[in-house]
């Protein structure tokens, strides 16, 4: 086997999990062949290793980048080439984070490629939004590439797999763990170098998401919220975050320039 095919096969003796993939290739430890034909042979999706050349160089840099990404649809979205955006924020969401989410999402759609973790809440607002209004979106998943636990985001799963693109360093039907969950961050913050954040409580996988992010130098963009709310906005906007209000805010901040200039009317 050669070295694509080693790592294929690790990713799904261990189910994805780095650490145990980490130490079996630091050790250099025997491949049973047989046991790695039958496994290879079961893979029922598309999938990348970060050896090949559509692997993206941004989540090279990543903590702990995968090894092997699991994929249905677009791999090209993930190009380094791409303006990329992550839209992240609370499950329980209000209607104002609601409204602000589609709002922002719907003015930046054409020009960002929308990248969120197909979750209840803000997460899925965000991927409708971009399909809704012409734009591409990636799904990041925490569990099986193939395993689709969440009845109401079903349409999203789905989209993405025929127009967009769904990917997770997990395989096939591997079932969804909470740890699984902000683990999976590292590689949301890890595709882009921008972050909108428009609703979230400070101790949540949000901001971990944010914190990956200001590690690496990266725009951090919050919608702010009322005084004296349990508000991961407001505190990353304490902290330095960019405070945005408008489609243009985020034009602004992030440095790209739209297709259509969006003070036309």
């Amino acid at each position: 086997m050669d070295s694509r095919e080693n790592l294929l096969y690790l990713a799904l003796k261990y189910k994805g999990d780095w650490n145990p993939i980490y130490e079996d290739i630091s050790n250099h430890a025997e491949i049973d062949e047989d046991e790695a034909k039958k496994l290879i042979e079961s893979v029922n999706s598309n999938y990348i290793t970060i050896l090949d050349e559509e692997y993206p160089e941004s989540l090279k840099n990543a903590y702990k980048p995968p090894f092997v990404l699991f994929y249905h649809g677009d791999i090209s979205l993930l190009n380094d080439k791409n303006n990329k955006i992550a839209v992240v924020g609370s499950r329980k969401h209000s209607k104002y984070g609601k409204e602000m989410t589609q709002t922002l999402v719907k003015g930046i759609a054409k020009d960002f490629v929308i990248i969120s973790g197909m979750a209840l809440g803000i997460d899925a607002i965000a991927h409708r939004a971009a399909i809704e209004n012409g734009g591409k979106t990636v799904g990041v998943l925490g569990n099986g590439i193939n395993f689709h636990y969440l009845e109401e985001n079903k349409d999203i799963y789905e989209e993405c797999k025929k127009k967009h693109l769904v990917i997770s360093e997990y395989p096939d039907m591997t079932p969804p763990n909470p740890a699984c969950f902000p683990i999976r961050n590292r590689i949301i913050a890890g595709l882009c170098n921008n972050l909108l954040v428009t609703e979230g409580k400070v101790k949540s996988g949000t901001q971990i998401t944010a914190l990956l992010m200001v590690q690496k130098s990266g725009n951090v963009c919050c919608v702010p919220t009322r005084a004296g709310e349990d508000s991961i906005c407001n505190h990353l906007i304490k902290e330095g975050a960019y405070l945005v209000e408008t489609v243009e805010d985020i034009y602004l901040y992030t440095g790209v320039s739209p297709q259509k200039p969006i003070f036309e009317k």
